[in-house]
């Protein structure tokens, strides 16, 4: 136990998890300690079993199934558990000899026994045990190869119905019918290894269906069923390799479970992982079905995923071209996909046309992907080609009027060294654009954005008074301008408090009180602090019953 300190349990955890551990102390519960181990029941939303292992490489390290331990964290269960373990740690030694002395005497007196005294025993734990007798009855089953009792266990395993309430497994069911649905996936590895390899594929199969039909019922937030669609799928590609079955037929059913054929999301798998057991043979079908599929649909994401995979393992650059050419999106996202594909080949000319042809083909430049703009002009910009970086910025401006696209391109502008003409013109637009707001048009006033955004307050302040602008705007404007216009901002600043102090809510407290401040800043900078003073005296006797603005106010000397 040298390795658990609570230096240690504060590394695994990080300060965020440690600390609310520390809140969970008394939420531990039923500490068993074994020899290198301890478990425990952790209380927190659920109840979370918690194991700890003391010993051994990367110790301490812990598992618990709530979510987050379920990703592999080391959460603030398991630092609960430390820290009850180190509290108890002058007894630990003893509790641990003293589980090493019980697994001994177990051991000593199990292997003193006759087989039928064990026999006796086992049966008389069968007998008590329901769950223990069926796992014990599938793993006999499975043994024996026998399928028909093995496929009955497995369908029983997997149907919902001793969990549903009204046809769903809710959420504090998921754990337990996950549980069920692993000793499923357990049978078929036990056939598996009892030799009938041939079988266990069909049943794993099988399986996938079922779990296919079960998963649209259960409630799996916390992905229990995700796992067990793991493990069967890694249980069908061990059968598959101990079976060695027909490569024809594994590689047309491998492509149909790609397509879709079972539609569960959970049984994730990888065509490429058979490429042993397929051969060239299978590979070939593999490779000639997918191809058949995707020509029958080239829109439909299972084809054109499972062809853009095959088409990278073998390096075929113009392929995965292909493949995303046959459907090109209309706001040029496919072309951008191209591009990178082929800037990876060390294609970059070929790569610089097709997303200067996703930019040409876009049924609409305000709706294109930003991305490949972004991309393109990188692309001008290293060539330097700066004036077409500008030429595309204007364009995608021109299309967009949003601030992100008006700072874009006077980037670009700048960098060309030709900024103030494009101002002009990219202002120009906006004024335009603000009038019709005016007189009706949808749209927002990002006159006053951009030139807020330029620094340029005097010409804020114009567009705003002239065209008008949201409170958001004028706050702005009023604390960019402070210095130089104090009495404007001065009756922003009024205006924006007058609402708040109707209010209630500590955020609303917040605000209230950061006004205040501009407030007073403006009165310092016009002279007139008398008024400010006779200003806060009002408000205070208004707002006298809201004790936390009255706190808020009392911390800024307000």
């Amino acid at each position: 136990m040298r390795g658990l300190t609570e230096a240690n349990l504060r590394t695994l955890a990080g300060a965020r998890s440690f600390e609310r551990g520390l809140g969970y102390l008394d939420a531990v519960s039923g500490v068993e300690v074994g020899d290198g181990w301890v478990t425990a029941s952790v209380h927190g939303t659920e109840r979370y079993e918690v194991e700890l292992t003391l010993d051994g490489p990367g110790a301490p390290a812990g598992e618990c199934d709530c979510p987050y331990g379920l990703e592999g964290n080391f959460c603030k269960h398991l630092v609960a558990l430390g820290l009850t373990v180190l509290a108890q740690r002058e007894s630990l030694p003893r509790q641990r000899k003293a589980a090493r002395e019980r697994a001994q005497d177990l051991d000593g007196w199990l292997s003193a026994l006759s087989k039928d005294e064990l026999l006796a025993v086992l049966r008389e734990q069968i007998g008590e045990d329901r769950q223990l007798r069926r796992r014990l009855e599938l793993r006999a089953a499975s043994a024996r190869g026998d399928l028909a009792v093995v496929r009955s266990r497995v369908r029983d395993l997997l149907d919902i119905g001793p969990f549903a309430q009204y046809g769903y497994v809710e959420y504090a069911d998921a754990r337990a019918y996950a549980d069920q649905a692993g000793q499923a996936v357990s049978s078929i590895g036990a056939l598996t290894g009892s030799g009938r390899a041939a079988d266990a594929v069909t049943l794993a199969r099988e399986a996938m269906r079922l779990l296919a039909d079960a998963v649209e019922s259960v409630d799996d937030s916390d992905c229990w069923l995700g796992q067990i669609g793991a493990d069967l799928a890694d249980a069908h590609l061990v059968a598959c390799r101990a079976a060695r079955p027909d490569p024809d037929e594994l590689a047309r059913w491998l492509v149909g479970h790609a397509l879709g054929d079972v539609d569960d999301g959970l049984t994730d798998i990888d065509p490429l992982d058979y490429e042993d057991v397929l051969g060239e043979e299978g590979m070939a079908v593999l490779r000639k079905s997918a191809v058949e599929a995707w020509q029958g649909n080239r829109r439909g994401w299972a084809e054109k995923y499972l062809m853009e995979r095959l088409a990278k393992a073998e390096g075929d650059v113009d392929a995965v071209i292909a493949v995303h050419a046959a459907d090109l999106s209309p706001n040029g996202h496919q072309h951008l996909v191209i591009a990178r594909e082929l800037d990876t080949a060390r294609r970059s000319d070929e790569a610089l046309r097709w997303a200067e042809r996703g930019i040409r083909e876009t049924r609409a430049l305000s709706a294109v992907d930003t991305a490949l703009v972004d991309y393109l002009c990188e692309r001008y910009a290293q060539a330097g080609r700066l004036s077409d970086a500008v030429a595309v910025r204007r364009d995608h401006f021109g299309a967009r009027r949003t601030l992100a696209a008006y700072q874009q391109l006077r980037a670009a502008s700048r960098a060309a060294d030709c900024w103030p003409a494009e101002r002009g013109g990219a202002l120009a637009l906006l004024r335009a654009d603000a009038e019709r707001r005016q007189q009706g048009w949808y749209g927002g006033p990002v006159l006053v954005d951009a030139l807020l955004d330029d620094e340029d307050g005097a010409a804020a302040w114009q567009a705003a008074t002239q065209t008008g602008a949201h409170d958001r705007q004028w706050l702005a404007l009023a604390d960019q301008t402070r210095a130089t216009r104090p009495a404007d901002a001065l009756g922003v600043y009024l205006r924006l408090a007058e609402p708040l102090t109707k209010q209630t809510g500590n955020t609303v407290y917040e605000q209230l009180v950061g006004l205040q401040l501009s407030i007073r800043d403006c009165h310092r900078r016009l002279g007139t602090e008398d008024e400010f003073a006779v200003y806060v005296t009002a408000l205070r006797t208004a707002q006298k019953r809201k004790r936390n603005l009255m706190r808020l106010m009392d911390e800024h000397g307000l």
